[in-house]
Parts: C-alpha cells; structure tokens; sequence
C-alpha cells in the first residue's frame, strides 16, 4: 500500500546560531490510506510544525517530504497550491471561515478557485452539509453559528474537493466535552463510511480517546508511533 504521506529525515530549524531553535530533528513517518491518526505531545514538541510539512506550508529545513508520491520539494510555489487544493483538506483551530459568507459559500468557494461551475458547486455544498448534520443551515453566517457548528463547516469545507487526507490542528481546543465528542465522532464517522484520512494534532485525551493510531512528538521525534 503506497503512503499518503512520506516523511524522510524530517528536521526544521527556526534562527540561526545560537539563538536557533529545532522543531523537528530527523522525523519519518507515514501516513497511510485510511489512517485516523493523532499527532499528540506536549507544547513546542512540534505537532504543528510538522502538520504544516505534511500540509505543504512551510517547508523543512532538511529531509523530504512527499504526497500521494510526489515529493514537495520539486514543486514550484503555483504547483505547491495546486497540490494543497486538491490534495490536502484543512481544518485550523482558528476556522478561517470567511464571515461575509454563508456556510454553504464557505464550502463553494473551494470549488470556486478549482474551476467548478456554479451548479455543481452548490449541489456538493449542499451535499456537505448534509453529511456533517447541518442540513437546512446553508445560508447562516458563521456569527450565526455556535462553535460546533462552525466547526462542522470547517469540517465539510475540508472534504469538499475529496482530498487524500485532511490536516487538523487542535480542533478541540475551543469546544466543551459534548461539542468536541461530536466533533470528533463525526470525524471519525467519515473515516470509517468513507475512508477518508485524517491526521489530528492535539493534547487533548478526548481525542486520542478515539483515533485509531497514536503518534507522540517529545522535543522534536516521534517518541512513539502505535496502533489500536
């Protein structure tokens, strides 16, 4: 089975000198077609970091990195935000839903920078919503949502181009244990109907509760890499 994601003596150094700080050192790591993953360890042992290799935006100091088998490293910058577009769903703890739109806008507008005529966009818009428990709320803003459901839409957003793996950062973070349990539950839903791959980086047990591999960073390395 070819990887989703291939890490190969992964290191990201931030500063020069002795004011240089290293995020990763010599990190491998695959992902593969199915995997609902969390990224755990403490703060500053690198989940985000090494999320943002893994999600083409930031790029390693040595080591390579590649996705559905094409390495990153000999992609120009257009090539690198085509292959984000298409390739890597996102779910950011800080959302980046546009707020002057709806939820359902939200979702389209993915669809809207890949070409996709406007029929289409809305009917998979639409479709999205439904999956994530959110039917009948396409034209609310998100200041029309509560966290949960913003989190949804983030969520559906991420899904919407079909890509070969979606990148959580802290998901949970800003939810109460009901909301994130459902949040989570969803995720894992469509990894189990849809075989959708998901890596999540967190602290939070609630999550690691539920992922059927866990990958512990400690100062930079995987620290332990296991499977339920």
């Amino acid at each position: 089975m070819q990887p989703i994601v291939s890490c190969r003596g992964l290191t990201k150094t931030y500063g020069k000198g002795a004011l240089s700080v290293q995020a990763l050192r010599e990190v491998d790591l695959e992902i593969l077609p199915g995997d609902f993953a969390t990224l755990a360890g403490p703060s500053g042992s690198g989940k985000t970091t090494l999320l943002n290799m893994i999600g083409a935006l930031d790029k390693p100091t040595t080591g390579e990195v590649a996705i559905d088998g094409q390495a990153l490293q000999s992609l120009n910058a257009t090539a690198l935000s085509d292959l984000r577009l298409h390739k890597i769903g996102f779910v950011f703890q800080s959302l980046n839903l546009i707020p002057v739109l709806s939820a359902q806008e939200n979702i389209e507008f993915v669809l809207e920078l890949q070409g996709r005529p406007s029929k289409e966009r809305a009917e998979r818009a639409r479709e999205a919503l439904k999956n994530v428990g959110l039917e009948g709320m396409e034209h609310r803003r998100p200041a029309a949502l509560s966290g949960g459901q913003q989190q949804r839409v983030a969520v559906a957003r991420a899904l919407i181009s079909n890509p070969a793996i979606v990148l959580a950062d802290e998901p949970t973070a800003n939810l109460d244990s009901k909301t994130a349990l459902e949040l989570i539950s969803l995720m894992y839903r469509l990894n189990q109907e849809n075989g959708t791959t998901f890596v999540i980086g967190t602290h939070d047990p609630r999550v690691m509760e539920h992922t059927k591999r866990h990958i512990e960073l400690l100062d930079g390395k995987i620290a332990n890499d296991t499977r339920r």
